[in-house]
């Protein structure tokens, strides 16, 4: 193999001391010929924008992704046989009210940090920081605020682009996250449930197709301002959405956060203005030019460009066979799943449970990906392979504290 540098995306490094170049490259094998590695994560993204446009449904598809994250001041582990530990230590937050160093109080109370304000939010200038780095990196930001972690968890969100572009800028974003925490002293964490008890890291995707410069999902008649294909879109993604968490979802760590009765999603339905919902029509984008949806499970484990691509290859299909979200059975449900009786509340089918079976719903439903060749087959079966042998082995045979204290004295 041999990696080739996309020069489009060649930058000065801005952690370095010694400047230095940084770039994104492709990924080529080499034998008779040099060729595409089908493996690239990167050129499943370009084949599914080709497959896109070769089938006339539109000529670009355009998504925002929200970061979502934890900024920790002390982070240590250890996995031995005889001891496992995690030791997380956030300055802000609630169990530091009894600090005897370095404590002027103002500590933000548990599940409160939703846009939290200074003098409680500590972070508002290391994000405004890495904002700009971001900007000056060519990716335009939304806003960004203190998340509802009292713990330290932020969010950045940043404006829509097209697919391969903001694959490309989800890499740059974790970049500048990362580093830009290192050098203020911190650290920065995109588990998806880094702390027992608080609230989980998502990373939301919004998303809406174009022609020629023309947004299709919006229809001032249809559901909520959505346009016929736009559900069709949801219809696809609902259908396949057990499979595609096995790429949005491909951690362990994902399923702790997708718990029943959170904010995090569960519930295989769309609606408008309702988190509890997989597919949320935000009740704010209004206009022609902002209509859209998000896909809510996701989070930063994610490769995005996997991640992403599979969520239009979803799309797609919905559109190709006219999967109608409502006759399948989706909804809409415009109230929250979980205040919903019992009754009417087990109607709606759930996510995977696990990453185990996400995969297996993988192995059961990817033909909708490997169409155009966007996914290979080889690369499914192997991803399924790694993550099965490489993963979900590690982790299971693992007793965790918790398990200590339900079972040692049985």
């Amino acid at each position: 193999m041999v990696f080739i540098p996309d020069m489009s995306t060649a930058c000065i490094d801005p952690y370095c001391v010694i400047p230095t170049l940084s770039m994104i490259a492709n990924i080529y094998q080499l034998g008779d010929r040099v060729e595409r590695y089908e493996g690239d994560p990167r050129f499943v993204t370009e084949k599914a924008m080709t497959y896109l446009k070769d089938n006339g449904i539109a000529d670009d598809f355009v998504i925002g992704p929200e970061f979502e994250f934890y900024v920790l001041d002390h982070i240590s582990y250890e996995v031995k046989g005889n001891h496992q530990e995690v030791t997380i230590d956030s300055y802000e937050a609630p169990w530091n009210t009894n600090n005897k160093e370095n404590n002027q109080g103002y500590k933000t109370p548990f599940q409160k940090g939703y846009h939290a304000a200074l003098p409680y939010d500590i972070t508002n200038d290391l994000r405004s920081e890495m904002c700009l780095e971001l900007e000056e990196m060519g990716v335009p930001v939304k806003y960004h605020h203190h998340e509802v972690g009292a713990a330290g968890q932020l969010e950045i969100e940043v404006e829509l682009g097209s697919l391969l572009k903001m694959a490309d800028a989800t890499l740059i974003a974790k970049y500048i996250i990362k580093n830009t925490a290192i050098m203020h002293g911190k650290t920065a964490t995109f588990m998806p449930k880094p702390l027992f008890g608080e609230a989980g890291s998502g990373m939301h995707v919004h998303m809406m197709l174009k022609k020629n410069g023309k947004n299709l999902f919006y229809d001032e008649n249809g559901y909520s301002g959505l346009s016929q294909d736009a559900l069709y879109f949801i219809g696809g993604i609902l259908k396949h959405s057990p499979s595609l968490l096995a790429f949005t979802n491909p951690s362990t760590n994902s399923y702790k956060r997708l718990i029943p009765g959170f904010e995090a999603p569960v519930s295989i339905c769309f609606a408008t203005a309702n988190r509890s919902a997989v597919i949320r029509v935000p009740g704010y984008a209004n206009s022609p030019d902002s209509k859209r949806f998000e896909f809510r499970p996701s989070d930063g484990t994610s490769n995005p460009y996997l991640a992403y691509s599979a969520l239009l290859m979803a799309g797609i299909d919905g559109i190709m066979n006219k999967i109608d979200p409502t006759k399948e059975g989706f909804g809409p449900y415009d109230v929250n799943v979980f205040d919903l009786p019992e009754e009417e509340r087990n109607k709606i089918k759930g996510l995977p449970k696990s990453l185990d079976e996400a995969l297996e719903a993988l192995k059961n439903d990817n033909e909708y990906l490997q169409k155009g060749g966007v996914f290979d087959k080889a690369f499914l079966n192997n991803w399924i392979k790694y993550k099965t042998n490489k993963e979900l082995v590690k982790v299971l045979p693992v007793p965790t504290p918790q398990e200590y204290s339900m079972y040692f004295d049985v």
